[in-house]
């Protein structure tokens, strides 16, 4: 169940990432929630949810996403990569927290029933987030309640490049569109409803045409727009170019000067960026030689620790220092030490260990002879021409364990073939099945006894 669980919560991450990918950010969102409750360890979904929340506009979610995940995995975790690089910016980490304090502001004033601070508020929150899919759906709510529906729909719309599948901005575009067809029919019954006088006279209502209107002044407001037309023109035709012309001089003097300061604030920031990379150059090197060192000390003291305990005739404490030498680390005269030490210790170590197992075996204990056998083969399959690797084969078939029992007599007769081991050898393998080259496993049929040891 928990490996099904596991395997369900990597499904549903790669659903995430496939719709992550298409931009349908909403969707991706709900389908890593639902991984991360199914398996909270799931690292590469933890960290994708973030990116994905902080691709919708919501740093502080992000964040917390990729906290929760480097405290699961401290070390060789992206998110480690991602926290810094939004800590490192000062800017961008005052910008989140700027836009969550004024989009909060914003509900606050929407309770209020303060729709026009709640859209002021909102602009200013999507002049430095544009990226905000809440911020959008509730600017686009409040425009429809306004019943200005051109605006919402062209805010929806910008939502919806951003989260192409989002359902609540859907459905508030489906509201737009639909407003939007009654729209005409609405002002054109409000057109007509103008255009008439009502009144009353006796118990009946008089409906008049507004149209019906003294034209007597017609032709003085007609020549007064005349001439306002003719000044207009003349001011367009006229002035505006001159205007213009000023304007659009002013306005390349000050993109030049914008330029000039954006090159020298661009190479401010790349010599900065070359002295923070020389920095992180120097603390990598640093920690190397610190790991270095610490590797070279630790051999040192494991050597000392072997040569002790062999000196105190301790085996087995010897042998497990010397696996603990890295003889790279050690200078001329360490390593020879070394050598000379590991190979006494090997040798009566591996002594030690044949008659460990051979006692074990003898009275019956198979799996502590295993042990001991086991040994030995890590440090030489040949001990004793082969004795340690046959009692280990006959100890596995004791055992009942014939598929690791072939192994061990697959090697006997491979290294020692024309001899009465591998005969042994070879009968086993005919009784119980040989398929380990064909199928690359060893896949035996019964546990029966095994021929006897030599």
């Amino acid at each position: 169940m928990f490996k099904r669980l596991i395997a369900t919560s990597n499904a549903l991450y790669n659903e995430g990432l496939r719709r992550a990918s298409i931009r349908d950010l909403s969707g991706a969102a709900e389908v890593l929630r639902t991984s991360l409750k199914l398996y909270k360890l799931n690292i590469p979904a933890r960290n994708l949810l973030g990116l994905v929340y902080f691709e919708m506009g919501e740093g502080v979610r992000a964040m917390a996403e990729w906290v929760i995940s480097k405290n699961f995995l401290p070390e060789e975790n992206p998110a480690g990569r991602y926290l810094e690089e939004i800590q490192n910016n000062p800017t961008q980490l005052e910008l989140i927290s700027q836009t969550t304090k004024k989009y909060n502001q914003a509900l606050l004033y929407c309770q209020q029933d303060s729709r026009d601070l709640a859209v002021i508020q909102l602009k200013k929150v999507l002049s430095v987030n544009p990226k905000m899919i809440r911020a959008h759906q509730l600017l686009a709510l409040l425009y429809i309640q306004e019943q200005r529906f051109d605006l919402a729909k062209k805010t929806l719309r910008n939502a919806l490049k951003l989260d192409g599948s989002n359902l609540t901005t859907l459905r508030y575009l489906k509201e737009c569109n639909q407003a939007l067809k009654r729209e005409p029919e609405r002002k054109k019954k409000e057109k007509q409803e103008e255009q008439l006088n009502r009144y009353v006279s006796g118990n009946e209502m008089i409906i008049q045409p507004g149209k019906l209107r003294d034209n007597t002044a017609l032709v003085t407001i007609l020549n007064i727009l005349i001439g306002l037309a003719i000044g207009v023109l003349i001011t367009w035709f006229l002035v505006v170019p001159g205007v213009k012309m000023a304007v659009r001089s002013e306005m390349n003097v000050q993109v030049s000067e914008a330029n000039e300061t954006i090159a020298d604030k661009e190479q401010t920031i790349l010599s900065l960026q070359n002295q923070i990379d020389q920095m992180n150059s120097q603390i990598e090197a640093a920690k190397l030689g610190e790991e270095e060192s610490d590797t070279r000390l630790t051999s040192y003291q494991q050597l000392l620790n072997a040569y002790v305990a062999y000196a105190n005739e301790d085996v087995n404490a010897a042998g497990q220092a010397l696996a603990s030498v890295n003889a790279d680390y050690l200078d001329t005269t360490a390593q020879d030490a070394y050598e000379t030490i590991n190979t006494q210790v090997n040798e009566e170590y591996m002594d030690a260990a044949y008659k460990a197992g051979d006692t074990a075996y003898n009275e019956g204990h198979y799996d502590d002879a295993i042990q001991e056998f086991l040994k030995i083969m890590v440090l030489d399959e040949t001990y004793h021409s082969g004795d340690a690797l046959y009692s280990l084969a006959q100890a596995y078939s004791k055992n009942g364990d014939d598929q690791n029992a072939a192994v061990y007599y697959r090697k006997i007769a491979t290294l020692y073939p024309d001899t009465q081991r591998a005969r042994t050898a070879e009968r086993f393998l005919e009784e119980y099945g040989d398929t380990a080259e064909d199928q690359g496993a060893e896949n035996t049929a019964a546990t029966d006894e095994t021929a006897p040891a030599e």
